[in-house]
């Protein structure tokens, strides 16, 4: 069996970059999943509803974080050409989004943007099983 990875590289993905993502992503997410139980109540017009969707951002964005640096060490995933820019690019859409939404209702246009993120994080790991 080769080690050959389904699709080539793609420009600028590599396993240390992979790394550094997940790595700040999981941080980031650490330090607005903190803010979220303790900075965030302060702020005006925050409900418990918004703090949930707050927490469901930063859990996600731990967890894909994480998925990150797991596929940047995998030999054959490391270098897929798919999966590691769709779980980062819809990471930051839809965490980014509930984050953005959150701490700005005015931001109304970013609704739709919760969901392709989401949709891009299934693709991407979707596409490791194929």
């Amino acid at each position: 069996m080769s080690s050959t990875p389904l699709l080539p590289r793609a420009a600028g993905m590599s396993s240390p970059f992979l790394w550094r993502t997940g790595a700040l992503i999981t941080a980031t997410a650490i330090a607005f999943g903190a803010f979220g139980a303790h900075g965030l109540k302060k702020r005006q017009g925050i409900t418990a509803e918004s703090i949930a969707a707050w927490n469901t951002a930063a859990h996600y964005a731990v967890f894909n974080g994480l998925g990150l640096l797991l596929i940047s060490m995998h030999p054959r995933f490391s270098v897929h050409r798919f999966a590691g820019p769709a779980i980062m690019t819809g990471t930051i859409l839809f965490s980014g989004s509930i984050f953005a939404l959150t701490l700005n209702r005015d931001l109304k246009f970013l609704g739709p943007v919760t969901p392709l993120g989401g949709l891009a994080m299934i693709a991407g790991y979707l596409s490791l099983a194929l």
